[in-house]
């Protein structure tokens, strides 16, 4: 009886911790590596929005059944604004991930970055990146 007791404690503060990682809207609140899933239907990345800090490495990873990819190069989108690089940083690109691939990337300078799929960038498979100090 005294053992049910201390679970409950316990159960509760794991979804409690649970509850502090993923912030409003699927945004994670990242203390150690954050993995982000391309998925496919819709065509999203999940979490859609993250906070890192500088340093950090992130890990995109397609658990879908297609292509997908993940870059901030407004070279290389059909719409600009759909993607932002941070004053005294360079793009990334991840090319086009295959199904069960991953892509990493770590962050350096603080700043917004967001980012699209390129195949699916119309279809609104966006995302965003904030790296804090």
């Amino acid at each position: 009886m005294f053992s049910s007791i201390l679970k409950r404690p316990v159960r509760l503060a794991l979804v409690m911790a649970g509850a502090l990682a993923l912030g409003a809207a699927g945004t994670a609140l990242a203390a150690g590596p954050v993995v982000i899933q391309m998925r496919d239907t819709p065509p999203s990345f999940y979490p859609a929005k993250v906070t890192i800090k500088a340093g950090q490495t992130v890990e995109w990873k397609n658990t879908g059944n297609t292509i997908h990819g993940a870059t901030n190069n407004p070279d290389n989108v059909v719409q600009k604004t759909d993607v932002a690089v941070p004053g005294g940083t360079q793009p990334f690109d991840s090319g086009f991930v295959p199904p069960g691939g991953t892509y990493k990337y770590t962050f350096t300078k603080a700043g917004v970055y967001k980012y699209v799929c390129i195949p699916h960038e119309m279809a609104g498979m966006k995302g965003e990146i904030t790296v804090a100090k």
